[in-house]
């Protein structure tokens, strides 16, 4: 029976070192995905911006996010939340006002 030969697959993530989902075998990460899932891209467009994906695993990246779309919210927030301070700690370090005035000062400065 067809039924019997139906199986769920484990979706294709991998968590890095620093807790960062990626899609398996791939340089883009899960909330890339998601991000562009919930801006109202379909796969195939997904596929067209990302090509090193495969159509499959776009799918399934996304059947994961609505199965468990609750914890990967959470995780989501937790990533802009680290991106976000990874930002105010570069404007600390390098504060972005008059930079394209100094920019504009080394271009002339060595021509």
């Amino acid at each position: 029976m067809i039924i019997d030969a139906l199986v769920a697959q484990v979706a294709p993530l991998q968590m890095d070192e620093n807790g960062v989902l990626w899609l398996a075998g791939t340089r883009v990460r899960l909330e890339t995905v998601i991000g562009a899932f919930n801006q109202g891209y379909a796969a195939e467009e997904i596929l067209l911006k990302y090509p090193s994906l495969n159509l499959t695993d776009i799918y399934a990246a996304i059947t994961y996010y609505l199965w468990h779309r609750e914890d990967v919210d959470t995780y989501l927030e937790e990533r802009h939340q680290v991106a976000e301070q990874v930002r105010r700690e570069n404007e600390t370090r390098f504060p972005p006002q008059g930079v394209r005035e100094r920019l504009l000062a080394r271009r002339t400065a060595h021509p």
